[in-house]
């Protein structure tokens, strides 16, 4: 009788002291592929790519709430917005999520680039509403009420915004690639501007054009001294990422930190979202899955999915990083 006693109390408490996560097994995918000793330091040997969830159309714009322990990201293409827990799996969050009008040809209507402004608010890059705009509403119950923030440059509409970050001091950086538009997209005649921009938005409400030079901004990032802004060129035929000096309100001639054109074709995807990790550390979605950069700028190794891969972004203590990838959502434990 002791003895089961014993036994039955050890049960308990290797029960009691598992977690939901070393419970629940996902299924894996594709590999690490490891270029750099030095990517050691930052994905254990033994790091799997678990796909979490699945069964979506194109997933993009990952945010981890940390508050309500929840990952949001975008369905562009159903013009929602899903969330994703460990204890309750995949629900829907906000629909409509980017186009709240009628009808439009839009072939990719939905949320982009999500992110929380220092209000604790969700903010969306809304293809379909060509504009900037936060959720009138409280996280824990989101509604599809929008406050616009930005929609136009010098009275001219935005192509799509994609993807968007603030700096400490709250100014908000976007792109405007021309992917929310219609399957003509640079030949749509809703099209207002003649070039897709890299925006600054200001705490005063200042709107400046940083660049115009990138031929289709998508994915950006700045480094941890906000010296740099990283800006991912999601062209076929310029598939290049760029590293821009910021100064003040402009950004100086920048320099190329990879350029991946050769790639195109032979790997699905193109340079689009960017993070980067309080050590600098660069991880952006491109051609084969996610590849990761050194802050000195040397390519370490690549996170290969085997989908055609959008975007990622980390948990609060950077030590799981979620990747968007065509119709899955994928996770990677860091160190």
């Amino acid at each position: 009788m002791k003895y089961l006693f014993s036994l039955c109390s050890l049960i308990l408490l290797f029960s009691c002291g598992t977690s939901e996560s070393d419970k629940k097994a996902y299924p894996t995918t594709g590999q690490i592929e490891r270029l750099d000793p030095l990517l050691d330091q930052i994905i254990s040997p033994n790091a799997q790519i678990e796909v979490i969830a699945s069964g979506l159309t194109w997933a993009e714009g990952p945010l981890w709430v940390e508050e309500h322990q929840m990952l949001l990201f975008s369905d562009v293409v159903m013009n929602k917005v899903y969330k994703w827990t460990e204890t309750e799996g995949l629900s829907v969050y906000l629909e409509p999520s980017g186009f709240t009008g009628t009808f439009t040809d839009s072939r990719e209507k939905g949320s982009n680039g999500l992110i929380l402004n220092q209000q604790n608010e969700l903010v969306l890059c809304q293809h379909g509403n060509r504009q900037i705009a936060k959720m009138d509403a409280d996280l824990a119950n989101p509604q599809s009420n929008f406050i616009t923030i930005v929609n136009h440059y010098e009275g001219k509409k935005f192509n799509s915004p994609n993807d968007l970050i603030f700096d400490t001091a709250g100014n908000l950086y976007f792109t405007d690639p021309p992917y929310g538009l219609s399957e003509a997209m640079m030949e749509d005649p809703k099209k207002e501007l003649d070039f897709q921009g890299v925006f600054k938005y200001d705490t005063q409400g200042q709107l400046t054009l940083l660049t115009k030079e990138v031929s289709r901004p998508n994915g950006l990032a700045l480094s941890p001294d906000e010296k740099t802004l990283y800006v991912a060129n999601s062209d076929g035929e310029k598939a290049v990422w760029y590293a821009f000096p910021v100064q003040g309100d402009s950004l100086s001639q920048p320099t190329i930190l990879y350029d991946a054109t050769d790639l195109v074709g032979k790997e699905i995807g193109f340079p689009d979202g960017v993070k980067v990790d309080p050590q600098g550390n660069i991880f952006t979605a491109g051609p084969g899955g996610i590849w990761i950069f050194s802050a000195d700028h040397q390519l370490l190794g690549k996170i290969k999915s085997e989908f055609w891969t959008s975007n990622c972004n980390f948990n609060a203590d950077y030590s799981t990083l979620y990747i968007t990838a065509d119709d899955h959502v994928l996770r990677v434990k860091l160190k």
